[in-house]
């Protein structure tokens, strides 16, 4: 009995936690292949309209494999040159995500070339992507950091092979011989504890943040997480294992995809259901509270394509005023 006294009250505690810090600067993760194939948006409108209507500050940016290498050893960057230049131009922090296991679904965005090699075969190609990638972009100054893959230690999500730790620590290893800026690797805040990505020492952790998720089962689930239990891992894993900066990477600003339903087939109601302008305020504050000095959000694409698609302006007006 007295153990269970003693948890309530640690929880009761965590919730009247409050850790907000003096200012938290915001961005947003941007995905072409996401906003093209699933909401079926033109996506450089969608991209140009973030960056000089909402006027972003920094953003997160991903060099799939499957779009850059189409065919093997034939590298097509026009389009994420295009993203990283418009951007440039107007002085924006980006943060390219590069490997396989990449921001959206299917997480893994394989060439299909892939499928006749051998693992050994695989791996090798992807250190040589990796390698011309980051050798392409890293003397931009607007080029922030790199994420090296996403969530690689989140294995109950996406369409990917198990993960193989050695093969993980070379690709952060050849980001680091290629290139001084900082890396980043992500995890998800909800179900891991950042440990294994903090014993990769990375000079950043990203972790996820999200309220309202679905399951098939159960429907749609709120976190009952308080903004206190994110502050309290970041204490640790700065603690325990010297990782200087923990931010937000991908914070839920987009409504919850049912399994198998492409958001764009959902109705506005259904989308609503998850996230919806109240919802976002509350993710906000919620971020703030938890000591968060940096935060990307996840869904940017999302906010135009229902504006311009549903003829529903109001979240994308209220995302404007983060970097008014």
């Amino acid at each position: 009995m007295a153990i269970i006294i003693i948890l309530i009250s640690f929880v009761a505690i965590l919730y009247l936690i409050d850790f907000s810090p003096k200012q938290t600067f915001w961005g947003v993760t941007f995905s072409e292949q996401y906003a093209k194939d699933e909401l079926g948006l033109d996506w450089k409108a969608a991209y140009l309209a973030i960056l000089d209507d909402l006027k972003v500050s920094h953003l997160r940016l991903s060099a799939y494999w499957n779009q850059n290498e189409p065919d093997q050893n034939k590298y097509r960057f026009g389009d994420l040159d295009w993203q990283i230049a418009e951007a440039s131009k107007r002085e924006v922090k980006i943060i390219l995500a590069v490997g396989r296991k990449l921001p959206r679904w299917p997480e893994c965005h394989d060439p299909g070339w892939t499928k006749s090699l051998t693992t050994n075969e695989v791996q090798k190609s992807q250190l040589d992507f990796i390698q011309a990638t980051v050798n392409r972009y890293k003397d931009n100054p607007n080029l922030i950091a790199w994420q090296v893959e996403n969530e690689p230690f989140l294995q109950l999500f996406g369409e990917c092979p198990p993960l193989d730790k050695n093969f993980f620590e070379k690709e952060i290893e050849l980001v680091r011989n290629l290139s001084d800026k900082p890396v980043m690797i992500t995890d998800s805040g909800e179900l891991n504890w950042w440990v294994n990505a903090a014993k990769m020492k990375p000079d950043i952790i990203g972790t996820t943040l999200y309220r309202v998720v679905y399951n098939p089962t159960i429907g749609y689930l709120r976190w009952p997480l308080p903004s206190s239990f994110y502050y309290l891992k970041s204490l640790t894993v700065r603690s325990l294992f010297g990782i200087k900066r923990v931010i937000v990477a991908e914070l839920q600003a987009e409504a919850w995809h049912k399994a198998g339903t492409d958001l764009s087939k959902m109705t506005i109601d259904e989308q609503f259901e998850s996230f919806d302008l109240k919802q976002f305020n509350k993710n906000i504050e919620f971020t703030k509270k938890a000591g968060f000095d940096e935060a990307y959000l996840w869904g940017a694409e999302w906010w135009y394509f229902l504006k311009e698609k549903k003829s529903y302006p109001a979240i994308w007006e209220e995302a404007k005023k983060l970097w008014q």
